[in-house]
């Protein structure tokens, strides 16, 4: 522990607590030289040098850094990722952090700390710290408040160890479900991946760690799903449904950072987009906070998009955009680089940066780096979140005789290659699977059952047996004959299929894990058919980082549950599901899609994108539509009614439904509300979610709920690219899903065409009130 006390006198401007931190930043920025300026917006990775074989992809730029003692000469920016680079022991962790801020504060006249920074994208990415489902099955729960608890969790932890700074959430929107990064997203709605991520950030931020928000923009809008693939798409897609998330987390939830996208749109690399960094962000949104680099993003100006001739001049294209800080280590905001954007240009950055350290505390006289303490990563409190995530998440598709909950089977098959892999429950960025393949020696450092270890403890009475059939990948199918024998000896089947998420191709989903089809995996198709033609009954669980074509095996099961990578406590919680224990209530964030050649994919589509017979042969329709989900009782939603058949432009409506549960136990409904837009200045979607909630009703029971929309709801993007409000008939529907086919409401709005910008109402509110507690 080292107070910077003797480095810098307290009595100077900038460790005045009675100053804004604006004000503190700029009086130390005065004093500052140009070389100690420069410092301030790189950083630094050590122990890195163990991942030589992770970042193969990324070889030259990563052999561009410079060694530690070297890199924090006049101090540093950030450090990356002291926890996430190598398994270490947490206690251990903190004595390694302290020694390492140590340096840092020596290695500067001012003992200016580092700003730590780690990934967060599944939980806290260190070893024995607890991983929680992917960002998909977040975005499964319909539940904003349960992810904003999960991601206090995660702050409460990082900020313990003395980490300041976390690069998630991700707000992507996915527009093509082949692309690898489908598992770290919030599904395929712009406004449930707002509510999500908003919440998110809320949680994070809430225990003083900065939340990251990436990718700034259009990362998953890529040509044919491939990672780092240019992206083509108008001004209206842009605002209306890439920009949308980030939008909201920003003004509403006050994200402190965000994180450019590696991609070009329309032939300029987000990372030297001045009109996307500095117009937008913060000339037009009023972001206040600091821009960091994708990980090499700065030296890919370079090496990939290829519109510089030197890495000095990437530096200088992405200071001047408003990229404030290079990460993982300096390569292009280097002295030249500096002077070729201009010294202005550097301070505007600096300052920015110098400000986040005041609001970290780290400019403080009592700075200290976190005291080394026995701390849990894996605490029990942060395993009850994780179920609970995890439980909200599992998605029912299907159980028409109901098969499902299981009734005391005597003799249950577990088959397939998922089963017994708790990797296969992880997304790509959990420990395990992003850094444990450089240390096999490890061990995974916290208990995570199987599904196979989670069914033998839900169904004690019950003989299990387990055959894997297929590898996950290999196209090996020297073990199904094995799995016939298996399922024929059985009373039931639970097939696992799906995932194996990893990095840069070790898998079938993550970062660089892109698919030319959404067949499953390897031979696993061959596997599916094999055990439904056994004659046996399957449950077909399927436990994947994107959503697969998987409808026709689903209407051979007599029951099918889809899992997005749940987390170490998922393995339970659709072993849960399958018991009746716990009764599912999860919805899809994504589409499941009919085809497997099917792409893109959205369900945000205008007329001519779906079926047309005799317009196209191609036929769109999902086998299951966004929001679907079933639960183990029916609930049924009434007509919806509007307070208001007219309302002005600049006005409000409550759109009420009743929902009931008509089934004999407890379950939770989740209404969704839907709008559509019949005629407008430029083509709009069918249908798109402006609302949902989430109500719990006894067996019974009847709710009416209600949804207070401001007519900012309706705004869209015009030919003029401002976002406005026409006179006109809106359709409004309480839904169980997309896909719903009931009859709308109507709204006719009235007066003048308004013009709405960041500042419009973004959400709904949702209330409920029961009605009866039986029919």
């Amino acid at each position: 522990m080292t107070s910077i006390d003797d480095q810098i006198a307290p009595s100077e401007v900038w460790h005045d607590r009675g100053l804004t931190a604006h004000d503190r930043a700029s009086a130390l920025l005065s004093q500052m030289t140009f070389p100690e300026k420069l410092q301030q917006l790189g950083s630094t990775w050590p122990g890195s040098e163990n991942l030589e074989e992770a970042v193969a992809p990324l070889q030259d730029s990563h052999q561009l850094a410079a060694p530690f003692d070297e890199a924090i000469v006049d101090g540093i920016g950030h450090l990356t990722r002291p926890f996430g680079t190598a398994p270490i022991e947490p206690h251990d962790g903190m004595l390694r952090l302290a020694d390492l801020q140590r340096q840092v504060v020596s290695a500067n006249r001012f003992g200016i700390p580092a700003i730590v920074h780690e990934e967060c994208l599944t939980g806290f990415t260190a070893w024995k710290a607890t991983i929680y489902p992917t960002s998909l099955a977040w975005a499964a729960t319909f539940d904003p408040g349960i992810v904003e608890r999960m991601a206090q969790n995660i702050g409460r932890d990082m900020h313990a160890v003395g980490v300041h700074q976390g690069l998630s959430p991700v707000l992507d929107v996915v527009r093509d479900y082949r692309w690898g990064r489908v598992e770290e997203t919030m599904g395929e709605d712009p406004y449930l991946v707002s509510q999500i991520a908003a919440s998110y950030v809320t949680g994070l931020q809430s225990e003083g760690v900065i939340a990251t928000l990436k990718h700034f923009v259009g990362y998953a809008a890529s040509r044919g799903g491939r990672n780092h693939a240019p992206v083509s798409v108008g001004q209206r897609e842009l605002r209306d449904v890439l920009l949308r998330p980030f939008e909201q987390a920003i003004v509403h939830a006050g994200a402190c950072s965000v994180m450019n996208s590696y991609t070009d749109l329309d032939g300029v690399p987000a990372a030297s987009d001045s009109a996307l960094f500095t117009d937008l962000l913060r000339n037009e949104w009023g972001f206040a906070g600091t821009v960091v680099s994708d990980y090499w993003a700065v030296p890919f100006l370079l090496s990939m998009h290829r519109i510089v001739a030197t890495n000095a001049e990437a530096g200088a294209l992405a200071l001047t955009a408003g990229i404030d800080v290079e990460l993982p280590h300096t390569v292009g905001f280097t002295a030249e680089a500096a002077e070729l954007a201009g010294r202005d240009v550097v301070d505007r950055a600096v300052l920015r940066v110098l400000t986040q350290k005041v609001e970290l505390g780290l400019l403080d006289p009592d700075w200290a780096a976190a005291e080394a303490a026995w701390v849990s990563l894996d605490s029990d409190h942060n395993r009850l979140v994780a179920r609970a995530v995890a439980e909200e998440s599992v998605v029912l598709l299907h159980n028409p005789q109901g098969i499902l909950p299981l009734q005391s089977p005597l003799r249950i098959a577990v088959i397939g290659p998922v089963a017994n892999e708790s990797a296969s429950l992880f997304g790509c960025y959990a420990f395990p699977n992003h850094v444990l393949p450089n240390f096999p020696e490890a061990g995974l450092g916290l208990e995570a059952p199987t599904l196979l270890d989670a069914i033998r403890t839900e169904f004690p009475g019950a003989h299990v047996d387990f055959a894997p059939g297929v590898p996950v990948l290999e196209p090996d199918e020297s073990g199904i004959a094995d799995a016939e024998a298996t399922a024929r000896s059985a009373d039931i089947v639970i097939l696992a299929v799906g995932d194996r998420s990893g990095m840069f191709g070790h898998g079938t989903s993550g970062e660089g894990c892109d698919v030319t089809s959404l067949d499953l995996p390897g031979v696993q198709s061959v596997l599916v058919d094999r055990i439904l033609a056994t004659g046996t009954k399957v449950v077909l669980v399927t436990l994947s980082g994107r959503p697969y074509a998987i409808g026709g095996y689903v209407e051979r099961s007599k029951a099918a549950v889809q899992a997005f990578l749940p987390g170490q406590e998922g393995a339970g919680a659709i072993a849960g599901v399958l018991s009746g224990r716990v009764n599912p209530s999860g919805r899809l964030p994504v589409q499941i899609p009919g085809d497997a050649s099917a792409q893109p994919g959205t369900y945000l589509a205008p007329p001519l994108a779906l079926r047309s017979d005799g317009v196209s042969n191609i036929d769109p329709t999902p086998a299951f539509p966004f929001g679907f989900g079933l639960s183990y009782s029916t609930m049924e939603i009434s007509s919806t009614t509007v307070s208001a058949a007219v309302i002005a432009t600049h006005g409000e409506v409550i759109v009420s439904a009743i929902v009931r549960n008509t089934g004999s136990r407890h379950a939770v409904a989740v209404p969704q509300l839907y709008m559509s837009d019949p005629v407008a200045e430029v083509t709009r979607p069918v249908r798109q979610l402006i609302g949902f909630t989430r109500v719990a009703l006894e067996a019974g029971a009847s709710s009416e709920i209600q949804f207070v929309v401001s007519s900012d709801l309706f705004a869209y993007t015009g030919r003029d690219l401002r976002r406005r409000i026409d006179p006109g008939e809106v359709l409004l529907l309480v839904a169980e899903n997309a896909g719903d086919s009931r009859e709308a409401a109507v709204v006719q709005l009235t007066g003048p065409t308004r013009f709405v910008d960041h500042t419009r109402t973004m959400s709904t509110t949702a209330t409920s009130t029961v009605l009866a507690e039986s029919l």
